[in-house]
């Protein structure tokens, strides 16, 4: 058959309006068009998520048959822990060969870096650097996208008040305020200028909510709170993640009040989705939907899925009760077809947002991924933001930091010459352990001609004295000790819980065997959580707490010890001097008999063998240099509810190094029903100050700094005298005056 060219002309010409009038449609237009040619299976596929077994984050499914069959068969809408452009296009591929060609959304959890591994969370919580931890974020998202990974399970905003909890390490420690920012900053971090940029993540919010709060500090257990505690203190780092765009959320294992939040309607449903207007979508943990029916809450899998999906949870994360009921469940009329094309609208949106649809291998790019990875300038800012990450606890006679021009220095312990441990846990395996940097290299690099002597003294979790002999003959050759203690990365983590925080087997004997020596020592404690180490805090002159620090651990904690970088960390949440004070956190509420000091334990309440005070409060953390707060002044002590009132006052740099002060701004409502508590962050400032230097400091106070929720869960403001706190912790107060909130 002949075609003339005036017909093959009107051919092109409707071809390219068609086109043309697609791509000029809507991401909603798109979605509503697809979801019309999609069957009840293939809509149920979009909420599967599988495994890829490249590498499991939680108990392995072994009944799910072949991946690859299901995903030609459009049965599985994403992929978590398959990395890399190989591994990825593989699986893409299979997509595309389903009717529908629906591309794989591929997830990952990249907690703190990718190739090149960062300070862990909380670690980067202890900057109060909001700038430093949104590009830890954004390199992240680089070189993870260039890998093929589109999703990240991560940040996790759980506030957390107990560090028993294994996975305290992972979020930005007990205080709302800064937790609301650093949740800010990761989001922005890992998406960037926004979803289908090609070197962004989609962000998840997790664990909604209140898995920080785990009943003991033992992880998954059951969260008891008012609801009036949830609002105030666990749910505003999810508000804001969700006001920062956040593409995901992710519920918790925990039930909160009876409920599993996976079947949370009111959390899942009336908060997240109504009040707060959130248009992404909501994604299980792991196998949480199937693990409802341990909870005693479901009898089988089958109700699990009609509980899930009628409170909101959109896709399903390994459990398999979707997948396998879904269709059943609409034909038995307790689940409408309404309420999964609204959960697979959300996901669709999210692919489209991606640009999956117009090209499923976009992320996949081996030329990128091989010039993003470990690029030069990720492993510099890895090696100042893990300098940023470093808390000075302690700095008697001003030991550190340390000259250039010793003769000799010791480095003893187990984690002077660790390298992979520096990574900490929730660390991916892509890059290669000789890219870590040891204490013992780092300081190899910084000494110069200073001759270091080694001795490991005992392993961490070690019974055994063997080593302390050789430990303090090393230490008697020495002119200063450095000790590298703490725990292993496995020793937190999820599923990670301890009864017991204190720095782990003998370590404590050695820093005593090593101290008896004489010689100045200065202890680096390396940990994923608030340790107990009473002794060595109350007798060893200098202490550094460097967490988990990454890839560049060695290099920075040289540089800190050198003074090439002055800490100016604060702890993002509270050190107890033993388990029997947990839950321990600085914005508590009065009681009727408050204890006046540590002492006063007579009819108060208060501990008669322990000192009500933490051993380091929220915000604590030194300089080499000293500071000093002066002249507050109010622009007026009186302010009505439409009014502001700006305070400042003049920091000064007394000592003699460069450095920066982390100056904190707490308010304490003084009479207020319900009650408030003792003392809350209301801002900060990071400032750099020279030698001598003074710069004024300006905070302001509006309503919503005075606002709080009542028993209706209104958000109000009640008029009278409020308390102003400015410090240098919440426990190191240096300026304070009260001014009046009016009708």
């Amino acid at each position: 058959m002949t075609i003339s060219i005036k017909s093959t002309i009107f051919i092109c010409l409707f071809s390219s309006i068609i086109n043309t009038a697609y791509t000029q449609q809507s991401i909603p237009q798109k979605v509503d068009a697809l979801l019309k040619k999609m069957t009840l299976a293939e809509k149920i596929g979009q909420l599967n998520q599988y495994n890829g077994d490249w590498e499991a984050t939680g108990p392995i499914t072994t009944d799910v048959g072949n991946k690859l069959d299901a995903i030609k068969r459009g049965e599985v809408g994403s992929i978590l822990n398959i990395v890399g452009v190989q591994h990825t296009k593989v699986f893409q591929e299979a997509a595309m060969q389903s009717r529908l060609k629906i591309p794989l959304l591929f997830g990952q959890d990249v907690i703190h870096g990718y190739g090149v591994t960062f300070p862990i969370p909380l670690a980067e919580a202890a900057s109060w650097d909001m700038a430093a931890i949104e590009k830890s974020a954004r390199i992240a998202a680089t070189e993870a996208a260039s890998g093929g990974v589109h999703w990240t399970f991560a940040p996790m905003v759980d506030i957390a008040r107990d560090p028993r909890w294994g996975r305290v390490m992972e979020g930005a420690g007990e205080d709302p305020y800064l937790g609301s920012l650093i949740a800010t900053a990761r989001v922005h971090g890992f998406q960037g200028m926004g979803l289908g940029n090609l070197d962004a993540v989609m962000a998840c919010a997790k664990h909604f909510t209140a898995y920080g709060a785990a009943i003991g500090g033992r992880d998954y257990n059951s969260v008891d709170m008012s609801l009036r505690t949830l609002w105030e203190i666990y749910l505003p780092p999810f508000k804001a993640a969700a006001d920062a765009g956040v593409g995901t959320f992710m519920n918790s294992f925990n039930d909160l009040n009876g409920i599993p939040a996976t079947a949370n309607r009111y959390l899942q449903h009336d908060i997240l989705k109504e009040k707060w207007g959130f248009k992404g979508f909501v994604v299980s943990d792991w196998g949480s939907m199937g693990e409802m029916i341990n909870h005693g809450y479901v009898k089988d899998n089958y109700e699990a899925a009609e509980a899930a999906i009628n409170a909101g949870n959109d896709m399903d994360m390994e459990s398999r009760s979707y997948i396998n009921n879904l269709a059943k469940l609409v034909a038995d009329k307790k689940v409408s077809v309404k309420v999964i094309d609204e959960a697979v609208g959300r996901i669709l949106t999210k692919k489209y947002e991606l640009g999956l649809f117009s090209d499923p291998y976009r992320f996949s790019d081996a030329d990128r991924e091989k010039r993003v990875l470990n690029a030069p300038e990720h492993v510099e800012a890895a090696k100042d933001i893990a300098s940023k990450s470093i808390v000075l606890l302690k700095n008697e006679h001003q030991l550190l930091p340390l000259s250039k021009t010793l003769n000799s220095i010791a480095l003893i312990g187990p984690l002077v010459k660790s390298k992979k441990e520096m990574k900490g846990f929730w660390a991916l395996n892509v890059g290669d352990e000789k890219e870590i940097v040891s204490l013992f290299e780092g300081m190899q690099q910084a000494a110069g001609k200073t001759k270091l002597l080694y001795a490991k003294g005992c392993d961490i979790t070690d019974t055994s004295r063997a080593g302390f002999a050789e430990a303090y003959k090393i230490a008697m050759q020495a002119d200063v000790v450095i000790m590298a203690m703490g725990e292993r990365p496995d020793m937190t983590g999820e599923a990670k819980s301890r009864s017991d925080i204190h720095l782990p087997g003998v370590q404590e004997e050695l820093i005593k065997e090593v101290m008896a020596s004489g010689k100045p020592v200065v202890v680096l404690l390396m940990a994923g959580r608030p340790m107990v180490f009473n002794w060595t805090a109350d007798h060893v002159p200098a202490i550094l707490y460097t967490w988990w620090l990454g890839n560049q651990a060695g290099n920075a904690m040289a540089d800190v010890l050198y003074g090439d970088y002055n800490p100016a960390a604060k702890l993002p949440i509270t050190f107890p001097r033993t388990e029997g004070q947990i839950p321990i956190y600085y914005n508590h509420f009065n009681t009727g008999r408050p204890a006046r000091n540590d002492n006063d334990v007579n009819y108060t309440s208060a501990y008669i063998d322990l000192p009500n005070s933490p051993k380091y409060a929220f915000g604590y953390g030194l300089s080499y240099t000293t500071f000093k707060y002066s002249n507050l002044r109010f622009s007026k002590k009186s302010m009505l509810k439409k009014e502001t009132i700006t305070i400042s006052f003049d920091l000064q740099n007394t000592g003699k190094y460069p450095g920066e002060e982390v100056a904190q701004f707490y308010l304490r409502d003084m009479v207020s029903q319900p009650i408030r508590p003792v003392k809350e962050l209301k801002g900060f400032q990071k400032v750099m100050l020279q030698p001598g230097e003074t710069k004024t400091i300006t905070f302001i106070i509006d309503k919503e700094k005075l606002a709080f929720y009542n028993d209706q869960l209104e958000r109000i403001t009640q008029p009278g005298e409020f308390r102003l706190m400015i410090g240098s912790a919440s426990d190191d107060i240096r300026l304070q005056d009260s001014f009046e909130l009016t009708d």
